[in-house]
């Protein structure tokens, strides 16, 4: 069975709440890129995990990133950051139709760059990436950064649609994905898991006695 055989069964058999689902349709809409329905769950099984209480989103999706990490963590507060004052608005939306109390999520309209060096660090249970390619080293630097020991960074969409397994592939996007995944397997501070379902996810959980 070939890759996307895999992936479209994947994608069949995750269940989407309908809250996500609408959130999806209208982020399309209005030309935002979510993460996939497969990814979003893994999002929402590692939040519920480490029992998650703070969380960081740099791209809103249009709120479906950060309705998955929600449902895995009803009791969290998610800061989510986004440059597109149109996806922070839809997001907002999308929070208010899935009954989101209002004091579970702040929103900030601005570059992560400026943004995320004003945050506390070692204060935060997960950190997602969800952002511009060519920023994601340093995001994902701010995010280890924010996490507290033994939390962890998501960073969706690292198989830049399979460039980074082909070694020809030598674009600034691919190439910073590519260094960013050898970087962290021989990282003695991280563990790192890459899973291959949809557009990837690499997660990256700081290890407590690093």
């Amino acid at each position: 069975m070939g890759d996307h055989a895999v992936n479209r069964f994947v994608e069949e058999v995750t269940v989407e709440p309908e809250s996500i689902a609408r959130a999806r349709e209208a982020a399309l809409e209005l030309g935002a890129d979510p993460i996939s329905a497969a990814v979003g769950v893994q999002c929402a099984t590692i939040a519920a995990v480490g029992r998650a209480l703070n969380i960081v989103e740099i791209g809103t999706g249009g709120g479906v990133s950060g309705l998955w990490l929600l449902r895995g963590a009803p009791q969290a507060t998610l800061t989510t950051i986004d440059v597109e004052p149109e996806h922070l608005a839809a997001a907002r939306q999308a929070f208010a139709q899935a009954k989101v109390p209002p004091a579970r999520a702040r929103f900030i309209t601005g570059r992560a760059a400026e943004v995320l060096p004003r945050m506390n660090e070692a204060s935060y249970d997960i950190v997602l990436v969800d952002a511009e390619p060519e920023g994601v080293i340093e995001y994902v630097e701010h995010g280890l950064r924010l996490v507290r020991p033994g939390g962890t960074v998501l960073i969706p969409r690292v198989l830049a649609g399979g460039a980074v397994a082909d070694p020809v592939k030598r674009d600034d996007v691919t190439t910073a994905y590519r260094s960013l995944i050898q970087e962290v397997a021989q990282s003695p501070a991280v563990l790192g898991a890459l899973n291959t379902a949809r557009e990837g996810l690499l997660q990256l959980t700081t290890l407590a006695h690093a």
